[in-house]
């Protein structure tokens, strides 16, 4: 799999709000009202990457939680990533409803 542009990447986070391209990953940050909340988030999102097969890294700090995605196989971002970084995006809507 090939490792994208920046230039592409940029065009693909156009429709993912809040996620950003820096330090050769993507990552947003998501908050919480309550701890528990995050970290059931965190255990649906695990079924869910495990599925695809590509696993992001995972930062919690009480109610906040930073999702970080990158192929490390590849040394950079992937379609993987943004396939990942979409499916995060469309549970914390269906989440928040």
């Amino acid at each position: 799999m090939a490792i994208l542009t920046p230039e592409r990447i940029a065009d693909q986070l156009r429709q993912l709000p809040g996620w950003e391209f820096k330090d050769n990953a993507i990552c947003k940050l998501y908050r919480f009202k309550e701890f528990m909340q995050g970290i059931r988030f965190i255990d649906r999102i695990a079924e869910l990457a495990d599925a695809m097969d590509h696993h992001p890294d995972i930062h919690v700090n009480y109610t906040r939680v930073t999702f970080t995605c990158s192929t490390h196989s590849e040394g950079g971002v992937t379609d993987k990533d943004l396939r990942l970084a979409t499916t995060i995006e469309q549970e914390f809507s269906a989440a928040s409803r």
